[in-house]
């Protein structure tokens, strides 16, 4: 009598078991570091609510605000993932991260600059010009606190 057999090994079923386990191991950090890129863009939105007072004050006052009196700045928590937006004495806009549950990027600051002819911007010298460009996240000048594996593509020093 010829018997047939019908199903898996056990050989075969572990096979695939550990195949599903490489390939959850690789998938699961790049999922997780996308979702995280995915929420810093809010923080990066929140700043760019900034760029028009900041940009105005620039072309339309003579002397410079000084910090803090820009016109955007939020104390209370902006968004879910911003806990208040500040700005520097040049117009800098920096934006403290928050419930990320993540060390490397709670607490930390994200740095928006306004560019005038490529430099940084500077309220005693650059009054009644137009700010042509911004740069974010920029962590050697401008004080950003997060790491650039966290950043858009579009915010990390450009």
């Amino acid at each position: 009598m010829n018997q047939r057999r019908r199903g898996f090994t056990l050989v075969e079923l572990m096979t695939v078991v550990a195949i599903i386990g490489i390939l959850a191991a690789l998938a699961i950090p790049i999922y997780q570091s996308y979702v995280k890129r995915t929420k810093m863009s809010e923080v990066v939105l929140a700043l760019s609510a900034c760029r028009t007072p900041v940009s105005e004050v620039y072309q339309s006052l003579g002397a410079g605000p000084g910090a803090g009196n820009w016109g955007c700045e939020v104390s209370a928590p902006a968004s879910k993932y911003v806990t208040a937006i500040t700005t520097g004495p040049n117009g800098e806009i920096l934006a403290t991260a928050q419930n990320f549950s993540d060390s490397d990027i709670d607490g930390k600051i994200l740095t928006l600059v306004p560019m005038i002819g490529g430099i940084p911007a500077n309220a005693a010298t650059d009054m009644g010009k137009a700010v042509t460009s911004w740069r974010c996240g920029d962590r050697v000048t401008d004080g950003t606190t997060i790491s650039a594996n966290y950043l858009p593509a579009s915010c990390r020093g450009s």
